[in-house]
């Protein structure tokens, strides 16, 4: 237990600190340590509630001593702040941001910047795989460790740390592309590294979705397998690079899957499965003929409906000047006026064989005896002020009441 200037901290266990927050800050003026961590703990107070409160989270053990060193020159002060977390994550950050808040120390206006969160396992673990390759390097002549898992654990790790960069776009990639015949092509550094850790080291990344002329010339010399996501993403790539580049199979991850999330079993299951490049062509010959004939048919609704909705709107017209006049229009297929009779002619007009009539529209009710002779007659539209006693209108005649335009 420590008194900062009236503050008091607690030390937090070296083996519980989870994240390292390091800071920068700059101050008008003068000022020393104890300004620093009263201002931190002072302007803090009550802005993150009882959970996130520093003094509480000190008592508690969860925020460790916080580190500050400052010194000043040309009247003005700069250091540095350490403050260690077992926080997780997301609270440690809002931690961080909050000391961001802090605009003065003292009597003096002051800044505070982030630099960076450093993971403290990150680094241990770091130093626990040196570690453990040395006593590999040393200790070949020992027994094997018990526990199957850990050596697993060091293998995958070295194998990881063989990622090396090929090509002048310099790209990831695993040490064996150049001596192998054969390669395999995945889309970023992460799958990469998952395929290192599974033994597969004659494998490149092509880091995004334009494809490097390194990956274009290596397909002229190699057997090429594309292995990509099982998502849209991973579609795009692999369209774009059988349009430029030598391609010989192609894998895929489960759908709605990263190569770099893949087990042993699921990797070894997809490249199994592989299939030739031949057959990807004509798998999108043929999606591609159907996405033809599906905008064609589109286009073909389209143009109709378009002219429907035409043929609706001048039939409106047609409705609206003969409406109360007890007339009926004769239309050709243009929609012009070929007759006007008086409604009560209809039937006899209609009966003649010399009408080249389209569609009809009269001011009276729409019966069933108009319509069968409309169909008779081979005419598109009957429109008429409403419907009368009707049993069935046959599919060829598109019967509109005067309320319904």
């Amino acid at each position: 237990m420590e008194d900062n200037g009236g503050v008091i901290s607690m030390k937090a266990p070296s083996d519980t600190t989870k994240y390292l927050v390091h800071a920068e800050i700059v101050a008008e003026g003068v000022v020393e340590r104890p300004d620093v961590v009263g201002a931190i703990f002072g302007q803090t107070e009550g802005l993150l509630g009882e959970d996130l409160d520093l003094r509480e989270l000190q008592k508690t053990g969860r925020i460790g001593r916080i580190e500050v060193k400052v010194e000043s020159k040309g009247g003005r002060s700069f250091g540095e702040i350490k403050v260690p977390s077992s926080l997780d994550k997301v609270e440690t950050a809002i931690l961080a941001a909050a000391l961001e808040t802090i605009e003065r120390v003292g009597p003096c206006s002051a800044r505070i910047k982030i630099l960076k969160i450093e993971d403290v396992r990150a680094s241990k673990r770091r130093k626990i795989i040196e570690r453990a390759k040395d006593i590999l390097r040393e200790l070949v002549e020992e027994p094997e460790i018990e526990s199957e898992r850990i050596t697993d654990l060091v293998r995958q790790a070295v194998r990881a740390e063989e990622v090396t960069v090929y090509g002048e776009e310099k790209l990831p990639a695993g040490p064996a592309v150049d001596e192998s015949d054969a390669i395999i092509v995945v889309e970023g550094r992460a799958d990469v590294l998952n395929l290192l850790r599974h033994g597969i080291k004659n494998v490149i990344a092509v880091e995004g979705t334009n494809i490097p002329k390194t990956i274009v010339e290596l397909s002229k010399k190699k057997t090429v397998t594309t292995f990509f996501d099982g998502d849209r993403g991973g579609d795009l790539i692999l369209k774009e690079l059988l349009q430029i580049a030598d391609i010989d199979y192609v894998a895929k991850a489960p759908e709605g899957k990263g190569v770099e999330d893949l087990t042993q079993k699921e990797i070894v299951k997809a490249l199994r499965n592989k299939v030739p490049v031949e057959q990807i062509h004509i798998l999108r010959a043929k999606e591609e003929k159907r996405e033809y004939k599906e905008s064609k048919e589109e286009k073909a609704e389209k143009v109709k409906s378009e002219r429907m909705e035409d043929a609706v709107n001048v039939l409106k017209k047609h409705k609206e000047e003969v409406e109360g006049k007890l007339v009926a229009r004769l239309l050709s297929k243009s929609l012009d006026v070929l007759k006007e009779v008086p409604v009560r002619d209809l039937v006899k007009v209609l009966k003649t064989n010399n009408t080249k009539a389209s569609s009809v529209v009269f001011d009276g009710v729409i019966t069933q005896r108009v319509i069968d002779l409309a169909a008779k007659k081979n005419i598109a539209y009957l429109v008429g002020v409403r419907l009368g006693s009707v049993v069935k209108v046959p599919t060829s005649v598109r019967v509109i009441t005067f309320d319904e335009l």
